[in-house]
Formats: structure tokens, C-alpha cells, sequence
């Protein structure tokens, strides 16, 4: 569907993941969006607010069916449907269904029930909007990623891959998380790429599970683990008679400490001595676990990653947009990453997420399981028609930092001075009537 060319201003925000099982009830960033919404209300715009899909998690509610999930969202979050229906009254407000939220397009009556709080929930998997004398696309991205494409779009039933592991993980997550020494555990929407699951189930139980004189005690080991292993090694070549200076060097060096010479002597061997066990115990697996991952990608047991590459399908799915020579901005969001970027033909758009973010932080030494540092990156795009073409525009919306809170004393020690600054694109302006180079990218499978 297309509208007809006009000056509005539309604002685009994506990925809220709205409601789930117990603890993803809980959204953390309510009181802005909120805010945000009463600021449409009163704005003296022509403006259109896009909620470009995922705005609730359907896919997290495992206890009811169909359209009772809507009563359970209205139950629970009545300031909110309160808003959209003030906002709408003065600013339209179009929802495109995601993944997460694909029943939207299932069933007539949340197209009622919607429009009843001013929300014109849109069936199909895309839209297009007249922006001045271009055209702006809009979709959620699911349809690049082939864990969660949905084929027969609008089937209730329809079940990709994406719907079973946010079931079976991420509803269980929600249900289990209040357990837990700190309610950790409904983080895991947070967590991108899928793959990094088991490292960050780890890095949390370290931190935040483990005993803590537990921890205490092995940190001082995973921390000297590098030098540890070196020390093994070292070690053993004095043992077998090929190199016994370093021993030798180290032993009369810390002899002249007198006793603390000898208590740190007997925890280096210590430290060396689990790191040579670790050492002959690993090496032998490392090549077997290789052996088994070159026997199992001979096989094509596992055919497709668990998440979709955040670039390549974009840009290809882009590129064909492009090719109508109208439309020049490609706006999607999906991969929860904001971003621009200058594609053959025009400007791919990623929206990004009101979800908590989660940055990677590895040690510098040792073998201590990696941070991961949160943060909130809430921003509404906003695509207006400005004299020189469409200008793109990432509006923030300040949230502080919940790290203060989230992490503990250890984790924020090893953070110091590499804590993440993430940061919005610059506004880009797509110009009218330019020569654009409309490349075909070779084809490719999605």
C-alpha cells in the first residue's frame, strides 16, 4: 500500500518486544516511551508514527491463545493503550506486524480491537510511504532472515524456527528469572547474536550465581592463567633437561623474599600445576573438537546459523527495492542494531531496538568469562521531506545507563576505562534527482 506524495514527518521506532510470560511483563522503559508518545499528542506537526513490527512479543505468551493475548496486554499496561488512544487522536499511529507480533495479521479482531485505541494495525508485511518526490519502504526485516520468515503470512499457525526457540527459551527465561540471585534472566531478548547464549549464560552464573567464595577464590587462578600455562611449560622442559633456566631464575629470585618468596613460589606452582592439567587435557580435545565440526559441516547437519547476518540479506533485499526508481530509503529493524548505510540506489535504515543492549566486553588477561555490559540506546527515526530531498534523522531518547545496578563490583573492576559509548548515525540527507548507480548484486540464497 502507498500513500500519496505529502509533507509529513514520520517518526519510526521498532522492536519495544512488549509483554511475555511473568517477568517480561516488565518493561523498563515505559516512562519514556510514554513520554514519547504524549510529545506526538501535542506536537503541531503533520506527522505519522510507524511502529515498524515487534512491537509485542506474542510469540512470549505460552499460558493463552489468539486474541486473548490482547486482553492480557490491555490488562496490563492500561496507561499505555490509554496513550495510544490520545496519540491517535491527533497523530496516526500504523503498526506493521514483525515475527514476534505476526498475529496481528491473523485475526480480524485485534485489527478491531487496535482501532479502537486510534492503532491501525496493518496486515501485510510492508508499506510504503510517499516522502516529497521519493518513496520510503517500510518492513520489519524478518522476511531476510530465514530462521523466522513466515511464508504463509497471516496463518496463525505458522511456525518458524524463531517461534520455538523464543517458546521454549525465551518464555521460560521470563518464568524462571525471579529465582535467580538477581533477576538476570529475562535479559535474554537482549541477547544478540543467539549465538553468544552460552556465553552469556556462563558469564552471568560466574558473576552473579557462583558461590562468591567460590569465585573470589578462582580469580586470582583464571586471572594468572596465561602466565600459569607458561609456567607449565616452562616447567616442563626444565623436567625433561631442554631449558632449566627460567626455573632456575624464578626459583633464586623469589628466594630472596624469604617466607612471602616462598608462599608466592608455592602458589605459582600451584596455579602451573592445574594449568598444565588444563593444557594436556585441552589440547587433545581441541583437535578432536575439531575433527567432529569439519565431519559435521562435510555432512551439512547444520545447514543455517542461528540468527541472520545484520548486512548482507538487507542490502541485497534493499538493491531490489531500490530497482523501481522511486523508492530510495529501505527502512527495517529485526537485527535490533541501529545503524545507516549508502547502499547502490539509496539508504538502508536500521531502526534499532528499545531493548536493553548488551555489549561484549572479553578480558584482557587470563581466562575470566566475558562482560557484558548493558546500556539503552532508545532513538525514533525521523524521515522528513526537506529541500535538497528526504532527510533521515535518529531522534534520542536519553535513559541512563543501567550498569550501576546490573553489574557486580567484579565486573565493573574489569570494565573500567573500556565501557561501551554507543552512538547513533548522523543525519543524512537522500538527495532528489541524482544519478544513482543502481548495481545488481549477484544472486544469492536467503
Amino acid at each position: 500500500m502507498t500513500a500519496d506524495a505529502d509533507d509529513r514527518v514520520y517518526y519510526v521506532i521498532s522492536d519495544l518486544h512488549i509483554g511475555g510470560d511473568e517477568q517480561l511483563e516488565e518493561v523498563e522503559f515505559i516512562d519514556e516511551l510514554l513520554s514519547f508518545l504524549e510529545r506526538l499528542e501535542t506536537s503541531d506537526e503533520e506527522a505519522e508514527l510507524i511502529i515498524n513490527g515487534d512491537a509485542f512479543g506474542l510469540w512470549e505468551f505460552t499460558t493463552v491463545e489468539g486474541v486473548e493475548k490482547f486482553d492480557l496486554l490491555e490488562e496490563t499496561y492500561p496507561e499505555l493503550f490509554s496513550q495510544f488512544r490520545a496519540t491517535g487522536e491527533s497523530v496516526p499511529i500504523t503498526l506493521v506486524p514483525g515475527n514476534h507480533d505476526h498475529e496481528l495479521a491473523a485475526y480480524d479482531e485485534y485489527v478491531e480491537r487496535f482501532a479502537e485505541y486510534n492503532v491501525d494495525v496493518v496486515r501485510e508485511q510492508s508499506i510504503d510511504r510517499r516522502v516529497g518526490d521519493q518513496t520510503v519502504h517500510f518492513e520489519h526485516g524478518h522476511r531476510q532472515d530465514p530462521n523466522n520468515r513466515i511464508e504463509d503470512w497471516g496463518n496463525p499457525s505458522a511456525t518458524p524456527l524463531g517461534y520455538y526457540y523464543n517458546t521454549l527459551v525465551t518464555s521460560r527465561a521470563g518464568q524462571l528469572s525471579d529465582r535467580g540471585r538477581y533477576n538476570w534472566m529475562k535479559d535474554v531478548q537482549a541477547v544478540t547474536p543467539t549465538e553468544r547464549m552460552p556465553i552469556w549464560l556462563l558469564s552471568k552464573y560466574f558473576y552473579r550465581e557462583m558461590n562468591p567464595l567460590i569465585r573470589y577464590s578462582l580469580v586470582p587462578f583464571l586471572l594468572l592463567f596465561n602466565v600459569s600455562a607458561l609456567m607449565a611449560v616452562l616447567a616442563g622442559l626444565d623436567l625433561l633437561g631442554i631449558w632449566s633456566a627460567p626455573v632456575e631464575g624464578a626459583t633464586a629470585f623469589l628466594g630472596q623474599f624469604g617466607r612471602a618468596g616462598t608462599a608466592a613460589w608455592f602458589f605459582l606452582a600451584v596455579n602451573a600445576t592445574l594449568a598444565g592439567l588444563i593444557l594436556l587435557v585441552g589440547i587433545p580435545l581441541y583437535f578432536i573438537r575439531r575433527d567432529v565440526r569439519k565431519t559435521i559441516d562435510r555432512f551439512g547437519v547444520f545447514e543455517t546459523d542461528l540468527t541472520v547476518d545484520p548486512e548482507r540479506p538487507y542490502e541485497a533485499a534493499a538493491r531490489e527495492t531500490f530497482a523501481d526508481g522511486e523508492t530510495t530509503i529501505f527502512c527495517y529493524g529485526h537485527t535490533h542494531r541501529p545503524g545507516t548505510r549508502e547502499v547502490a540506489g539509496g539508504l538502508l535504515v536500521n531502526t534499532g531496538t528499545w531493548l536493553k543492549r548488551l555489549h561484549r566486553r572479553d578480558g584482557v588477561i587470563g581466562i575470566l568469562p566475558p562482560v557484558f555490559y548493558p546500556s539503552y540506546q532508545l532513538a525514533a527515526v525521523r524521515i522528513e521531506p526537506v529541500e535538497e530531498g528526504v532527510a533521515v534523522e535518529y531522534e534520542r531518547i536519553t535513559k541512563p545507563s543501567p550498569a550501576s545496578e546490573e553489574l557486580t563490583r567484579t565486573e565493573r573492576f574489569f570494565t573500567v576505562g573500556r565501557e561501551p559509548e554507543p552512538d547513533l548515525p548522523d543525519r543524512h540527507v537522500v538527495q532528489s534527482g541524482r544519478e544513482i548507480p543502481r548495481e545488481r548484486l549477484p544472486e544469492q540464497s536467503t
